[in-house]
């Protein structure tokens, strides 16, 4: 039996519709054990059991999907001395396994790094890893680029 290959995208989730949204947030009441039957989850908030069995199975947090694999992530930092040493740092804090550095000679007082992490004895989602790391003295921006 011939099956498709399934198309991924990376929708910021302000471009999803409401539906979707309540998807989520029933999926994460029952994950929480905040309510343990669907029918309880989908009244709160406020989504029929039809679009919640609809769509259950193809939408999933960012997290969900990048946990055990590779995943690529672009920093902007500030050139100046143990930026980069912080953000390793925090990675590894993390358990993130780092495979691969990448920085890019610095212009203006920036640097451009791309760092690979596999992610499979993370203690921690990617999104909280992101966030630490946005708030680390030195860095600028950083963002997703690639997930293997």
């Amino acid at each position: 039996m011939h099956q498709e290959k399934a198309t991924f995208y990376l929708v910021r989730e302000e471009a999803l519709p409401e539906v979707l949204h309540k998807t989520i947030q029933v999926k994460d009441l029952l994950n929480r054990g905040v309510y343990t039957t669907v029918n309880e989850a989908v009244q709160k908030v406020g989504l029929s059991r039809a679009a919640y069995y609809k769509y259950r199975n193809y939408i999933f947090p960012f997290y969900d999907l990048s946990s055990g694999k590779i995943i690529t992530i672009n920093l902007l930092l500030d050139h100046k001395p143990g930026v980069l040493s912080q953000i390793l740092s925090r990675i590894a804090k993390s358990r993130g396994n780092i495979l691969t550095i990448n920085q890019g000679i610095p212009l203006q007082g920036v640097a451009n790094v791309s760092v690979s992490i596999e992610t499979h004895e993370m203690s921690e989602d990617i999104e909280s890893l992101l966030q630490a790391l946005n708030e680390l003295d030195g860095v600028q921006k950083t963002e997703i680029v690639g997930q293997g």
